[in-house]
């Protein structure tokens, strides 16, 4: 029995990279996951397949979260067929980067769409379910704390929004017991950022460590804020990194 049995968890953005790795955890640790994605269906239903291959229990929801109606929707077929939600994990999201001149009021919509509105109205949802415990747990950016250079204006821009909006749900959901977090991840090796890419070795240099991390290291944070060794931490964020902010 897992810290987490008898608990349902919503990962958006579930079909690979640091979703996929915190859907596998959660099941893991005993919680019943879904997991959203766009346009990977064949990603996301090996990552369930891999979960019940466990003996867990995985559901996959398509999720267009550019939508206005899609957040609340992935929250209410969680509900549905899994008989509850306590724990939702916004996880999908933009990686940005590019001269503040390429910036197009279209970019800026469909990345504020995705970071920052569904994580909002995906939180409303699921707050409606939730009952003391519940955890809503936002993957931020260590651009929250650090711009290192020129480029990263939207990616900013959506990841410090997320701050605000966490203690603001702290507050607002406290009172229920109800705990609102952040997990800021540094350089992770997935398919979007490659250790072996082309900016690997400057980004390797604004860490104290010198590497990059795994998408497994920024799972283990959110396993950590999702169980009961989480419940008296809300309205924060806490920095995987490799030290990127030092």
């Amino acid at each position: 029995m897992g810290e987490l049995t008898g608990k349902v968890a919503l990962v958006t953005g579930g079909s690979r990279g640091i979703g996929a790795a915190v859907a596998k955890r959660l099941a893991g640790a005993g919680a019943a996951v879904a997991l959203t994605y766009v346009s990977a269906a064949g990603q996301a239903e090996a990552v369930a397949k891999e979960i019940e291959a466990a003996g867990g229990r995985a559901l996959v929801v398509r999720a267009d979260l550019t939508e206005p109606g899609a957040a609340a929707e992935a929250v209410e077929t969680t509900v549905r067929e899994l008989g509850g939600l306590d724990i939702l994990v916004n996880n999908a999201g933009f990686l940005t980067y590019g001269p503040l001149d390429g910036i197009t009021a279209e970019e800026l919509d469909r990345v504020l769409a995705v970071d920052v509105r569904s994580v909002l109205l995906a939180a409303q949802a699921a707050a409606r379910h939730m009952t003391a415990g519940g955890r809503i747990i936002s993957i931020g950016s260590c651009f929250n704390g650090r711009v290192p250079g020129a480029n990263f204006v939207l990616q900013a821009t959506a990841k410090s929004a997320l701050v605000g909006l966490t203690k603001g749900l702290a507050r607002e959901l406290g009172p229920r017991g109800i705990t609102a977090t952040i997990v800021d991840p540094g350089p992770i090796d997935t398919d979007m950022n490659p250790a072996d890419g082309e900016s690997a070795e400057f980004q390797r240099s604004l860490t104290a460590l010198g590497e990059f991390g795994t998408a497994e290291d920024i799972a283990a944070a959110v396993e950590y804020l999702a169980g009961p060794a989480g419940r008296y931490v809300t309205g924060t964020s806490i920095a995987v990194d490799g030290g990127y902010t030092v």
